[in-house]
């Protein structure tokens, strides 16, 4: 590979240092180096756009934590660049490959010894009076839930146009298998290996108890009315991008288009990263 991008987050200083040290890194092996806008001041490197990265480079190297990750993600998803998620503090199921391990699976990857997990993307179209008034992208999930000081929220769901039935509850998490060890998690929502491509439909807090989680297959076409609300009512996109609901809005979601690929740590599969940022299996010590 000759040319990579790199993005960071400009306001950690940990971060900057890294960056510096990478770029000479890399430039003392003759590849070329692009660099995201945010740390590229900082760096005092000339920047490049995201969206634009994604055209020119080979890889990119994400150096922080699972969010800057699922940012760039969104960013590089038409061009299916590989991604090199470097953790830099933070849980980081994403950003799995620790800053010790960065350099000699640079080594590596420049020679070609490197292999990816194709992870699929969900999309998911507003509709409003018959007409679609936002379509986004995600990773991870897409999260309908109340307000802060709202009630619950009743919630009319749909698979392949079969009703599943009327959540009441404080929201909706609809996610990847990637997705699964985030706020579904949190929720009660099972995890699902990365590969096994399907979306996971996990209530929040619902009123009736024997509402579940529940795994389709990826094909299905998940649609989502907004029945009744208290107060606001977000939809939101990998836990980063807002939209505001308005009562009887519907939202579609389904596959989406390409996928995402993120280079493998070599030294540990999926497995020993579950039981390492879980502390399955932990001592638990009290103080």
């Amino acid at each position: 590979m000759r040319k990579i991008g790199i993005i960071a987050k400009g306001n950690k200083p940990e971060a900057t240092q890294v960056v510096k040290e990478l770029v000479g890194w890399l430039k003392d092996r003759k590849v070329e180096c692009f660099v995201d806008p945010d740390i590229a001041k900082a760096v005092s490197h000339p920047a490049l756009d995201k969206q634009d990265m994604a055209g020119a480079v080979e890889m990119v190297v994400v150096l922080g934590g699972d969010g800057t990750l699922l940012a760039a993600a969104r960013a590089l998803q038409k061009k299916q660049v590989p991604i090199l998620g470097v953790n830099l503090g933070g849980l980081g199921f994403l950003t799995e490959i620790t800053l010790a391990e960065l350099y000699p699976m640079l080594e590596a990857i420049l020679h070609g010894a490197y292999k990816t997990d194709e992870r699929m993307l969900l999309e998911a179209r507003v509709w409003r009076k018959g007409k679609v008034v936002d379509t986004f992208t995600v990773l991870n999930d897409v999260v309908i839930n109340k307000g802060a000081l709202a009630r619950i929220i009743e919630l009319e769901t749909s698979v392949d146009q079969a009703h599943l039935t009327t959540f009441r509850s404080d929201g909706l998490i609809i996610c990847t298998p990637t997705g699964s060890t985030g706020y579904s998690l949190s929720a009660g929502g099972p995890i699902v290996y990365p590969s096994l491509h399907s979306i996971i439909i996990t209530p929040i807090c619902p009123h009736t108890m024997t509402n579940r989680p529940i795994i389709v297959p990826k094909e299905a076409v998940i649609n989502v009315t907004l029945c009744s609300m208290d107060q606001e009512v977000f939809l939101t996109l990998d836990g980063q991008v807002g939209f505001k609901m308005e009562l009887h809005d519907r939202v579609e979601i389904k596959k989406g288009e390409g996928f995402i690929r993120l280079i493998k740590s070599p030294s540990r599969g999926y497995f020993e990263v579950l039981r390492q940022k879980l502390m399955w299996g932990a001592d638990i010590v009290s103080t």
